[in-house]
């Protein structure tokens, strides 16, 4: 067995040699190795956090003409080290009559959520964790941990603005899981498996964005305000709310909400290549072993991550009531027709050669449409504003 064929099994095999041989079980020294490979895997996640860090200060600083961390380190590469020194020496406050155990769990709930979500990412063919065959559903379900975490924050802390936090993300999160459920059973009715390896494999001869680009819209836009990212980080609007949830929050807990939120981030751009671009695959490159996959994958989520950054730090904070109309109004319903359209013309087209470039005509058609009943109503909206005030213009006079 060669390393660079297929370094899990690889490594795998040499830890049992090895801890069988110093007398241990089999079986014992499979669980051993199991949390070893836990422990990495972990390990490597808060790594590549940090990481994070430093790509998010120095892109935002060049959109803002700034030059970004630049003193610490090569390029500023270890300002982040020196923030989570500051974080770790600053002083952990509670608030009287805080919930301490609430308090203390809701940082560690917000990084751990993500770090389950690591469990089913095939990096691979034969890098992932555990090819579950519900693996959309214990996406969706591991996800909303991040959301309890946040609502577990804003009330254990006695504050109103931490709790009017929470309220925002309950109503967040209640409306917009719904198009991003909608948008994942788009891929899952596609590949005819709700398993993260078999949507992959689906993707051999055409990836998922061509056959429906609008869900990939859909799921984007979904995703942003899962995430709470501006224009949707009305949970916690510092112009509005102070800190929202994590206002009363210091030192390393605080950096803990920061990590899982970047960390969050970045497994969604991961989610968002592996659901509508192909994840691991690119041109057959793949195939040159394991190593160069999960390349290939972590560059697509970086670029995702990078298209979410790109629109926290160029599109500002909507309304609460505009994010909840535009919800229940217009994505929602948009979700569940182009889920009735994919259904038909996939059943119309079932076996045929026509069903990839059918699926994609009908997004265009759909978008068309869309686009053209915004403009009746923009329309319509324009000619009753004009008409109540020539209406209010007269007696105004009088």
């Amino acid at each position: 067995m060669i390393f660079w064929n297929d370094p899990i099994n690889f490594l795998f095999a040499w830890l049992l040699d090895i801890f069988t041989g110093w007398g241990m079980a089999e079986g014992l020294a499979t669980v051993l190795i199991w949390l070893i490979g836990i422990l990495l895997l972990v390990t490597f996640a808060m790594v590549l956090d940090i990481f994070l860090v430093w790509i998010e200060r120095k892109v935002v600083a060049r959109f803002q003409d700034r030059l970004g961390p630049n003193r610490i380190g090569p390029f500023g590469i270890f300002q982040p080290f020196a923030d989570i020194v500051k974080l770790l020496i600053k002083e952990d406050i509670t608030p009287i009559g805080a919930d301490v155990l609430l308090f203390n769990l809701a940082p560690i709930f917000s990084i751990m959520s993500v770090l389950l979500l690591w469990a089913i990412l095939p990096f691979a063919p034969d890098m992932f964790g555990v090819d579950l065959n519900v693996g959309m559903l214990y996406l969706v379900a591991a996800g909303s941990i991040g959301t309890l975490s946040v609502i577990m924050a804003g009330w254990s802390s006695n504050n109103k603005y931490a709790l009017m936090g929470a309220f925002r993300t309950v109503a967040q999160m209640i409306s917009y899981e719904i198009p991003m459920v909608v948008a994942l059973l788009i891929p899952t009715m596609l590949a005819g498996t709700m398993g993260t390896i078999g949507i992959v494999e689906a993707q051999e001869s055409v990836a998922f964005i061509w056959l429906s680009p609008l869900a990939f819209l859909i799921f984007l836009i979904s995703a942003i305000a899962e995430l709470g990212r501006s224009p949707f980080d009305l949970n916690e609007a510092e112009s509005e709310i102070v800190a929202g949830f994590h206002t009363e929050y210091t030192g390393m807990k605080f950096g803990l909400f920061y990590a899982g939120e970047l960390l969050h981030s970045f497994t969604f751009g991961g989610f968002i290549a592996l659901l509508f671009f192909g994840g691991h695959r690119f041109f057959g490159l793949e195939n040159l072993g394991p190593i160069i996959g999960a390349i290939i994958f972590l560059t697509k989520a970086l670029f995702f991550y990078w298209v979410i950054m790109w629109v926290k730090y160029t599109v500002p904070r909507i309304r609460v009531d505009h994010m909840l109309a535009f919800n229940w109004k217009f994505l929602t319903p948009l979700a569940f027709v182009l889920l009735m359209v994919t259904a038909l013309v996939g059943r119309l087209l079932l076996d045929s050669a026509w069903l990839a470039p059918g699926l994609f005509i009908s997004n265009l058609v759909l978008v068309w449409l869309t686009i053209e009943f915004l403009k009746s109503h923009a329309r319509k909206t324009r000619a009753q504003e004009e008409a109540s005030l020539k209406s209010a213009a007269p007696a105004a006079q009088h």
